[in-house]
C-alpha cells in the first residue's frame, strides 16, 4: 500500500489537476488487470508515463479496487493543489549560472518583494551599502504608506562588530525608516551578531537569503535564498522580529 500511496503523490506532482480528473475517470471504467491497455498514451510526457507504468504494477499487487484507486487520485490532487496554492516557494539565485537551474536574482527579487508591499516591510542584514537601487525602492515604498524596519549589525563603535557605522548612513539614505540594533544581549549570546538576512512583507512574503544588502551580494558573489509566499512561515517569522523590540531585545538606534 505505501509503494502505491508514494506512486500516486508522485503522479499528482508531475500533471495536472485536469489530468488527475482524466485518469481517475478512466481508472473508474477498468481493472487493475487491464490498466495496461485502458490507461496506454493517458499522459504526454515521458516522465509521466514511466510513473503511470509504476502505478499500474503497484495498483496490481494490492486488493485496491478501481474506485478506491480513483478516490486516491483525487484526494492526493485535491491536498496537492490547496497546499500548493496556500504556500509557494521559488529559489533566488545570483552568481554563474548552470542550464539545470532557472532562478531570478536576489535584486530582482527583492525589488519584487519592496514594490508589491502594501503595509510593512520587516528588513535584517549584517551590513547594507552600496544598494541605490534598493535604497530607491525603499523610498518609494515609504512614499506610498508602507513602513520600513530594519535590523542591522552595529559599528564597533556602539558594541557590534562592523568596522564602519553603516547605520547612520543607512539613516540618512531612508529618514523614515525604523532601525534597529542588538545591544540588549544576554550572556548566552554576548559577542553574538546580526547575522540573519531576511525581508518580510505584510506578513505574507519572506525571502530568507545568504546575500547582505551590499552591491556584491547584488551582483558579484555567489548567493542563495528562497522566497516563500503565502503559508504561515512569513507570519510566523514577523511576529517573532516584532515580539524581539517589544520585549527590547532588539532597541531603536
Amino acid at each position: 500500500m505505501h509503494k502505491l500511496l508514494d506512486t500516486v503523490t508522485t503522479l499528482i506532482c508531475l500533471i495536472s489537476s485536469e489530468k488527475v480528473d482524466a485518469i481517475a475517470a478512466r481508472i473508474r471504467q477498468t481493472e487493475a488487470c487491464k490498466a495496461t491497455v485502458s490507461l496506454s498514451g493517458v499522459v504526454g510526457t515521458p516522465a509521466a508515463n514511466i510513473v503511470i507504468k509504476q502505478l499500474i504494477t503497484d495498483w496490481q499487487n494490492t486488493a485496491i479496487s478501481s474506485d478506491e484507486l480513483a478516490s486516491m487520485l483525487l484526494a492526493a490532487s485535491y491536498i496537492y493543489t490547496k497546499v500548493t496554492a496556500e504556500q509557494s516557494t521559488e529559489l533566488v539565485w545570483t552568481g554563474p549560472t548552470t542550464p539545470f537551474v532557472s532562478a531570478r536574482r536576489t535584486e530582482q527579487a527583492l525589488l519584487q518583494i519592496i514594490s508589491n508591499a502594501k503595509q510593512s516591510l520587516f528588513i535584517t542584514s549584517f551590513v547594507a551599502y552600496d544598494v541605490s537601487s534598493i535604497v530607491n525602492a525603499l523610498n518609494i515604498a515609504i512614499k506610498r504608506g508602507v513602513v520600513i524596519t530594519m535590523l542591522l549589525e552595529s559599528s564597533s563603535e556602539y558594541g557590534g562588530s562592523i568596522d564602519f557605522d553603516h547605520i547612520s548612513k543607512m539613516k540618512a539614505l531612508i529618514p523614515n525608516a525604523q532601525i534597529f540594533s542588538w545591544k540588549n544581549k544576554s550572556s548566552e549570546f554576548s559577542n553574538g551578531r546580526v547575522h540573519a538576512k531576511v525581508i518580510i512583507a505584510d506578513s505574507n512574503t519572506c525571502f530568507i537569503t545568504s546575500a547582505n544588502l551590499t552591491g556584491y551580494a547584488m551582483e558579484k558573489n555567489i548567493e542563495a535564498g528562497v522566497l516563500i509566499t503565502n503559508g504561515n512561515i512569513p507570519a510566523l517569522l514577523h511576529e517573532h522580529l516584532n515580539y524581539l523590540i517589544s520585549t527590547k531585545v532588539i532597541t531603536p538606534v
